[in-house]
Formats: structure tokens, sequence, C-alpha cells
């Protein structure tokens, strides 16, 4: 999965695209050692740096410095992108930037509240927005 050959315009680009899917492997990874905190977090980070990716290869722009994914997805929506793919897993993964890692955010030990179905939901949003965005690099 995620090994296609993809042709970019930019080296930044791939660069991002290369880093999302190693933290998407990494996230994989977490799970199975049982760090489902931590495997959420790389979740929301292969997808915020696979929106990075797109953003500069479509926009042709330095992303914002947000770790917001509905922002960076509404800058791709602008575009004339269909989102609708990935909307709702962008939604659900946004929060997890946070709550995965401080305890003021996830109201408790980040460790104890997460659960191995919480990183699974997580993976398996983060897997869509890589294959959406592999799919619509590809056609480009």
């Amino acid at each position: 999965m995620f090994c296609r050959e993809l042709r970019f315009s930019r080296v930044e680009a791939e660069y991002w695209f290369k880093q999302a899917v190693e933290d998407f492997k990494l996230a994989e990874k977490l799970l199975s050692d049982g760090k489902y905190n931590y495997s959420a977090f790389l979740a929301h980070q292969a997808a915020e740096k696979i929106l990075n990716a797109l953003i500069i290869e479509v926009l042709r722009e330095i992303p914002p410095r947000v770790h917001n994914l509905l922002e960076l997805g509404e800058a791709l929506r602008k575009t004339g992108i269909d989102m609708a793919e990935v909307e709702d897993g962008l939604k659900y993964l946004n929060p997890h930037y946070l709550t995965s890692r401080y305890p003021d955010a996830a109201n408790g030990v980040p460790t104890e509240v997460y659960s191995r179905r919480m990183a699974e939901l997580c993976l398996q949003s983060a897997k869509r927005v890589l294959a959406w965005a592999e799919n619509l690099l590809e056609k480009k």
C-alpha cells in the first residue's frame, strides 16, 4: 500500500508525502505495540503531512503552519478539489493532535484514555486520506 510510483512537480511535496507514509507505518506499529495514543497522534500527523504535500503540489504554495486538518482541507477545497470522501475522516482525526498527548486536552492521562478501538479508527481515517491523496496525485 502507498507504494505506487508517483511523480511530483516539486520535491518538497514528495518529501511530505514520503514522511506521511512513514508516519502511517509507525502508527500501525505503535498500535500493535499497544501504544494507542501515540498511534492516534501519528495517524493525525500522516493525514496532516499528506494535506501539506497536496497543498505544495496542487496550489504551489507553502502550506500554512497549522495542525488543523479542516483548515488544510479547506485550502484544497478552494481549488475545486472534492473533499467529501475524506471530510469525515479529517473531522475525526483533528482533535487527536492534542488529546493524544496532553492530559488537560484528554481529561486524563492519554496513555490511559486511549483504547485500541480509538487508535484503529484513527488509522482507518488516515488510511482513507492517504489512499484518496494517492489517487488524486495519480490523476494529475
